[in-house]
């Protein structure tokens, strides 16, 4: 049997006496359950060290306290159980603690029209604060769509329209000859671009809720926009898929604001910011917009 104590060097007294605004780890694997699915995630966890004579903190407590995550769906109540034991596992040290889960969400999509379906993955981000007894989570998910430029869309039926002109002008002209000609390359002489596009949304959730509202706040984001990107899918949904963006031109401005409207009415949310990007396929540069709102007291 070992004879010597093993030292604690964390407990000593710091040479250079200053609190320190967090302390932990980043990037720790674990499972998690979400929305009754399984899914690997890292997390990003620490403490403040507000005690300036104490040399560090102890990491293994924060690590064995995750714990509490793999066998209990995710919802803020754990979350704040969590946090506590960090800060009781560091009593006279720490006033404040954090943690932040990273994970992506797989949801199964349904085809626009044929049977078939899909599954399309959500990065998300689960961020939880416990400082001085307040308590709050943050939601951040990233929204992948299709987005159509209405000036492109402009443009190209202007060319139409020339063309139209340049092949009928001053001719009696037949409704069959029109059709054949719209479903001709002569005819759709020019197309507007459309590019891949990725919304972020951050979310602060009202203090009293009890469920973790992630599926929701995708879905009610995806028909804000309208146009969703899809998964498996057939002619007739990529049909469908051409009509919606034709139906749903829009600048980054307008995703912004239909984004920001929608997820105004969800009771859920107290403070909300938007980011979405549009990757350009004109430029070689992306266009982006942002909104923010925080919900006033009653």
């Amino acid at each position: 049997m070992n004879a010597f104590t093993l030292p604690d060097i964390a407990a000593q007294a710091s040479r250079q006496a200053l609190p320190l605004d967090w302390v932990g780890m980043c990037g720790v694997v674990l499972p998690v359950l979400i929305d009754g699915q399984p899914l690997s995630a890292t997390a990003d966890l620490g403490v403040s060290l507000d005690d300036g004579e104490a040399r560090g903190i102890h990491m293994s407590r924060l690590y064995l306290a995750l714990e509490m995550l793999e066998h209990s769906p995710l919802s803020p109540s754990l979350l704040q159980r969590v946090l506590l034991q960090f800060l009781d596992s560091h009593e006279g040290l720490s006033h404040a603690a954090s943690l932040t889960i990273h994970t992506e969400l797989l949801l199964k999509r349904p085809a626009l029209v044929s049977p078939l379906s899909g599954w399309k993955r959500y990065p998300v981000s689960i961020e939880a604060q416990l400082k001085n007894a307040v308590f709050h989570v943050e939601l951040n998910v990233q929204i992948p769509y299709s987005s159509t430029c209405p000036c492109s869309a402009a443009l190209a039926r202007q060319l139409i329209q020339q063309q139209f002109v340049e092949d009928f002008a001053n001719k009696a002209v037949e409704h069959g000859e029109i059709l054949a000609w719209l479903g001709s390359t002569k005819g759709i002489v020019a197309t507007p671009h459309s590019q891949r596009s990725v919304a972020s949304l951050n979310v602060r959730l009202n203090a009293d809720i009890h469920h973790l509202p992630l599926s929701l706040f995708i879905n009610q984001a995806e028909a804000a926009l309208g146009t969703a990107v899809q998964t498996a899918v057939k002619r007739a949904d990529e049909q469908a898929f051409a009509l919606a963006n034709g139906q749903n031109l829009m600048f980054c401005e307008d995703a912004a604001r239909r984004l920001s409207l929608a997820l105004r009415q969800s009771p859920d949310i107290i403070a909300l910011n938007v980011r979405v990007v549009h990757a350009e396929s004109l430029h070689a540069h992306d266009a982006v917009a942002q909104s923010r709102w925080t919900r006033e007291a009653a």
